[in-house]
Parts: C-alpha cells; structure tokens; sequence
C-alpha cells in the first residue's frame, strides 16, 4: 500500500549473519484438535490476524483456496484475533482450533517462554516472505536519503536493544533490499487474492 499509493522506498530489512531473511506462514492447531492437516479445517475454525496481513491472511486464504478449494468464511469458520501473538495464545489457551501465523512470532514468544514446545502444532509451513522493510519516502533530498540508508547499514548490533530481541530469531544486521525482486512472492499472493489498492 505504501509503496503504490504513497511514496514509500523499501531499502533494507533484517537478516541472519549469513544473509539469510525471512519468515514462512504457519498453520497451527492445539493438540488433540481433530486437526491433522489443511484439509481438517473444512467445517472447522481458522483464525486469521487482520486482513491487511500477509502471512495472517492473504498468504492463508489465497493456499486455502487455490490448494485446498476452501473459502474462508464459506467452507470454515473465520476469526480475526488482531495480532499474530493473540492467534498464537488463541490457539494454545483453545480458544481457536487452529490459527494462521508468522512463525517469527512463535520463535520470539517460545524464546520468552511466552509458550513452550508441544503446546501447538504445525499442519502447515509455507514458502519464505520477506521480513518487515525499512524505507523512506522516494522523494527525499538524496543527501538525507545516503545518510539514513548509511545509518542501518552501519548499525552496531552488539549489546543493542535489536540484538536481544532478534538473536533467537537469527537476526543480526540490516541488508539491502528492492521492492521489485524481495517482494515479488507478496505482489502474486496479492495478485492471486485480487487485491487492489483503491489509490486516489
């Protein structure tokens, strides 16, 4: 939205020292469910996050649908929790039967101790997204536009704030990054929803 109804420049994201980025769109279900794979939530609950939400809507109803012939609201039970840390908890405290997530998320909340192992499963893991983007706007002074960009890509990780909330989720520097080649998978799964923009 940022990108083709403002003036928003994606040009870096976090990633692992390797360079390594990214997360993947897991379905999760709490043990005992009844749910044992995508094709169990005919009839059943799934909860999504938002519906502006990549991995928490659009990426699961746009497999639900071409892979599985499922309409979310149609053929299961739709809820919107608010945030992937709610759809998480939703699942493991049972007050949804499965829910769609950034498993980047439950890596944070199991590094926490937020939930532990075993208290979900997996029935679904997805291709790689990219992680969320850091841009300016396109028309800024260009001067202004090297310094920020210089700022991330020199950041010292160690002992910062980012570093202890990251390190468990392998973060560990800025790279950069284009909206045309990163984001290609999120323009298809938008695409394939048929999102449009309503720009004016």
């Amino acid at each position: 939205m940022a990108v083709n109804c403002g003036v928003f420049r994606p040009f870096a994201m976090m990633a692992a020292e390797d360079g390594s980025f990214g997360y993947e769109m897991e379905i999760i279900t709490y043990p005992d469910s009844g749910i044992e794979s995508v094709a169990d939530l005919a009839g059943r609950q799934l909860a999504f996050t938002s519906e502006t939400s990549n991995s928490g809507f659009r990426a699961p109803s746009a497999l639900l649908r071409s892979e599985y012939g499922l309409e979310a609201g149609e053929d299961l039970e739709t809820a919107f929790s608010g945030s992937h840390d709610n759809s998480i908890l939703g699942v493991v405290n049972k007050d949804y039967e499965a829910a769609a997530i950034a498993n980047s998320v439950a890596k944070r909340m199991l590094s926490r101790d937020v939930v532990s192992e075993g208290d979900y499963n997996v029935i679904y893991t997805s291709e790689t997204f990219p992680t969320t983007a850091y841009g300016l706007a396109n028309n800024l002074n260009p001067e202004l536009a090297e310094q920020i960009q210089d700022a991330f890509f020199s950041y010292d990780w160690e002992g910062s704030a980012l570093e202890a909330e990251f390190a468990n989720s392998g973060e560990a520097q800025f790279i950069p990054i284009t909206y045309q080649e990163n984001w290609s998978v999120i323009r298809t799964i938008a695409d394939a929803n048929g999102v449009t923009y309503g720009c004016d």
